[in-house]
């Protein structure tokens, strides 16, 4: 993990590099292959990738509600308990957000109104692997039952020498999640994009994937939506000299246990905690089990020293954190200048996976500096506005004027004539 002290501003553009593997042109050529072949063969092409890929031979990919409800059983206690209690926070949370319509009279007779209105089919991917990431089940599917989507569709990979987790089927189950399908990947996403005999055609692709899942994501962008650009989970923490080095060793390797491209930042004034964290880093990694996550995670990992808090807070804003840790003095105030993060910590007592698993907030964050313009997943994700007018008579009347002369200046005629046509017969 390098340590970098006092770098000059022209330098922050390139400190605030990620530890992204370059774009392989033999992903890119796998992924389109695969996805060319389900968007054509469906069903046919879903069980060759799933025997090739997964090594299972699958002859129906749904799950029966049997099958959910005997591998949800098998759930331990605590575990679902604790599943049970995320649930309620990530529900209270997202209720909170359900937006208001609006209706604005702008001048008489003419009245404007939005309406939020659920997507009706959404999609989600879930992991499985060998971190089956049951709390993305909630994040995902909770906040689309608030929305109102009619139909809940989840894919999830299963292999043949181990059925799909049963955290991920009860938590499926707490969040309401209509189907499940037993396929996962690329393929999975592709099915979900163009729909075959078995797995039906969604509106928008929702969760994260390995490189292989984000590169069909951004593929069938042409054919549905996608929550957002995917990439490797990131974690910065701002600290000054009031901050614990133990609590921040261990928030930067939370994050760097995700994955050898994950990256952990520290920016600070404080030399002195810059040198402390690295000794705690060095002493709590040694703990862990997943050393060679750990190791590849910190190798791309750095500590920036700045002059000051307020240059620190500017190369946070620049960075743009997947997910930003403030704990320093003042933190809320220090917070309230942070303008690009996909969700921020504040305190020396909220750490990241308190948001990943249970404060309530969503964990579906953008990452590789898309916070600069793009939210993490929230309930409107899972909706859109459509917008509504209706004009009485004198309120065309009033708008006349100003939208043929509009129209006429475009040379879009037409467009003119649809109001004179109508002024016409009010003469009548």
């Amino acid at each position: 993990m390098e340590t970098i002290f006092y770098p000059d501003r022209k330098d922050f553009d390139r400190l605030c590099s990620r530890n992204i593997p370059a774009d392989d042109p033999g992903v890119t050529a796998a992924v389109e292959s695969i996805v060319a072949d389900v968007a054509v063969r469906g069903d046919e092409a879903l069980r060759e990738y799933a025997l090739r890929f997964d090594g299972v031979s699958l002859d129906s990919f749904e799950l029966t509600p049997a099958e959910i409800n005997e591998g949800a059983s098998r759930v331990d206690g605590e575990t679902a308990r604790a599943i049970d209690a995320a649930a309620g926070q990530i529900r209270i949370f997202h209720e909170a957000q359900r937006p208001a319509p609006l209706r604005v009279e702008s001048i008489p007779g003419v009245v404007c109104e939005q309406r939020p209105v659920p997507i009706r089919t959404v999609g989600l991917y879930i992991p499985g692997g060998r971190a089956p990431l049951f709390s993305t089940v909630l994040m995902l599917g909770i906040p689309a039952r608030i929305a109102g989507c009619r139909n809940v569709v989840m894919c999830t990979p299963q292999s043949g020498s181990a059925p799909i987790a049963p955290e991920i089927l009860y938590a499926a189950r707490v969040a309401g999640i209509d189907k499940i399908y037993r396929i996962g990947g690329a393929q999975a996403v592709a099915a979900m994009a163009y729909g075959t005999a078995s797995v039906p055609r969604v509106d928008k692709i929702f969760g994260p994937g390995n490189r292989f899942v984000t590169k069909a994501k951004q593929l069938v962008t042409s054919v549905t939506a996608i929550d957002m650009p995917a990439g490797p989970s990131e974690v910065m923490v701002l600290a000054d000299h009031t901050a614990r080095p133990d609590f921040i060793a261990s928030d930067m390797l939370s994050q760097a246990e995700h994955g050898p491209d994950s990256q952990a930042m520290l920016v600070t004034n404080s030399p002195s905690l810059a040198e402390a964290v690295v000794d705690e880093v060095g002493r709590q990694s040694r703990l862990l089990s997943r050393a060679e996550s750990v190791a590849g995670s910190l190798s791309s990992s750095r500590i920036i020293v700045t002059r000051s808090r307020e240059e620190a807070i500017d190369f946070a804003n620049m960075y743009a954190a997947e997910h930003l840790i403030i704990n320093m003095e003042n933190p809320r105030e220090a917070a309230m200048e942070i303008d690009a993060a996909g969700s921020v910590f504040i305190g020396p007592y909220s750490p990241e996976s308190a948001g990943d698993y249970a404060s309530g907030t969503n964990h579906t964050l953008p990452t590789g500096g898309w916070a600069r313009s793009m939210s993490g997943v929230n309930l409107e994700s899972f909706m859109r506005r459509i917008t509504y007018q209706q004009l009485t008579p004198d309120g065309l009347a009033s708008l006349a004027p100003v939208i043929t002369a509009m129209a006429e200046a475009e040379g879009l005629d037409a467009h003119a004539a649809a109001v004179t046509v109508r002024l016409k017969s009010f003469e009548k």
